[in-house]
């Protein structure tokens, strides 16, 4: 069926919500930070679960290709369609569909937005905490298996979702786990759905944990002389069972340019960490003052707490813009981030390795991560040309193989998209590998759901 044909069949479902339109198509053709944008032939904006089964239906009939688009806030090409076809944006699909109070859980569709649902939460006395940064629907977050700055307490969104419903290559809706916490019950399909980046199946609900808001909430900021200092903080941290609920690390170019940004003034250019504490007031006094004493043994000092919510909006806020910041620092410069993890014995090391190849190829960089859990990234400025961009992307090949070598991965929480695929043969080896793409070939037999993602041709 030749692509007009094919086009007037989609129109009979979607109407005017099928477009065309050269702008449009532009928006869907690539993310937030991956150079790569091929044009979809079409945009589709689905309002329910049946009109994404009707058109993946007619698209697996037809071997047209569908590539599911949600926030584009994604960092890692996984939006950009790259065959063409049908871009299938479900931001449309924004209804919180049950929230439930006794159970702490809630049900809703994939393009509700993290703050769309955290507003409607708040006169329930709930909040959901998985904090990317960017405002990314929960759909988006699910398929790229995202986690963000709350999770060294809370858990990334793999730990936080109870059960999806999808919709598979050949239209087929699927529905996964439940509401209960546990189940010993045949295959985890919600993992295998988690994290798969629209290549198996379209998700287009979710079934997710909830947790109340906390009595009191505390924020703070510890200046160091050394990484190192900030780093060895974090771990002992850790080790002693504190239950920190946010502890992200910036280094002094990020902090330079962040003071700059956010106008954050009274803080200093050096490697910083900040913190955020929730519980009780005196539970979190008490994590506040045990942070402190171990920041001190490490060379920390200028330990500021607040508990006030201006306060501690504008100091999350300042590290949510940290890409901003680093872009504003360096006027015609591209940028792009890179996201690895290691074990949190290793991160110094890593930290280091990654500083030392920074200098050597001769870029700037900013430094930051969600160090609770051995996950930082480093924020490449390149000049903005072609040369410029293929040097930055040795340096992230180069940062990557060093992660690996220290027993890491080659994303913690971006995902795989176009840009870590020649990373998962020497991450899963070729026996986990060729098991992933047989699932793909059962699930996805005619390749149509996402193509060139997660795999190198």
């Amino acid at each position: 069926m030749e692509m007009e044909h094919i086009v007037e069949a989609a129109r009979g479902i979607f109407g005017d919500r099928l477009s065309l339109n050269a702008s449009i198509r532009e928006t869907h053709a690539h993310g937030e930070a991956n150079p790569a944008t091929h044009l979809p032939d079409a945009v589709a904006f689905p309002e329910s679960t049946e009109e994404v089964s009707r058109l993946l239906a007619l698209c697996h009939a037809h071997r047209m290709t569908v590539t599911p688009f949600g926030a584009g806030t994604s960092l890692e090409g996984h939006v950009t369609p790259v065959a063409g076809g049908i871009s299938l944006d479900l931001t449309r699909m924004n209804r919180v569909l049950a929230v439930n109070d006794a159970d702490l859980d809630a049900r809703v569709e994939a393009g509700v937005t993290r703050k769309q649902l955290n507003l409607f939460l708040r006169d329930h006395g709930l909040f959901f905490p998985v904090d990317p940064g960017a405002d990314c629907t929960i759909g988006g977050m699910c398929a790229t298996r995202a986690s963000g700055t709350n999770a060294v307490r809370y858990g990334t969104i793999r730990e936080n979702v109870l059960g999806l419903r999808a919709v598979l290559a050949d239209g087929t809706i699927v529905d996964t786990g439940g509401r209960v916490r546990k189940s010993a019950t045949g295959y985890d399909l919600t993992r295998l759905l988690i994290g798969s980046e629209g290549t198996l199946g379209v998700i287009t609900e979710i079934q997710f944990r909830l947790y109340g808001i906390p009595e009191a909430i505390g924020a703070a900021v510890c200046r160091f002389a050394t990484e190192r200092g900030a780093v060895e903080t974090v771990i002992e941290i850790m080790q002693a069972g504190i239950p920190v609920a946010r502890i992200e690390f910036a280094d002094a170019a990020q902090m330079a340019a962040s003071i700059a940004y956010s106008k954050l003034d009274g803080m200093a250019a050096q490697p910083t960490l900040l913190f955020e504490f929730h519980g009780t007031a005196q539970g979190v006094a008490e994590q506040a003052a045990m942070a402190e004493a171990i920041a001190a043994e490490h060379g920390g000092s200028g330990f500021a707490f607040a508990t006030e919510t201006e306060a501690r909006t504008k100091l999350w806020q300042a590290r949510h813009d940290a890409y901003w910041a680093a872009r504003a620092a360096y006027p015609g410069h591209g940028a792009f981030s890179t996201d690895t993890i290691v074990p949190i014995s290793r991160l110094a090391e890593a930290i280091e390795q990654a500083r030392d190849s920074v200098a050597q190829s001769g870029l700037h960089a900013c430094i930051v991560g969600h160090v609770g859990d051995g996950n930082f990234h480093v924020l490449i400025l390149y000049p903005d040309t072609k040369e410029g961009a293929e040097r930055a992307w040795a340096l992230d090949r180069e940062i990557v193989a060093q992660a690996l070598d220290l027993g890491g991965a080659a994303s913690g929480e971006h995902g795989v998209g176009i840009g870590k695929r020649e990373f998962l043969l020497r991450e899963h080896g070729a026996s986990a590998l060729e098991m992933m793409r047989v699932i793909k070939a059962a699930l996805d037999p005619r390749g149509i759901l996402n193509p060139g993602k997660l795999f190198l041709d």
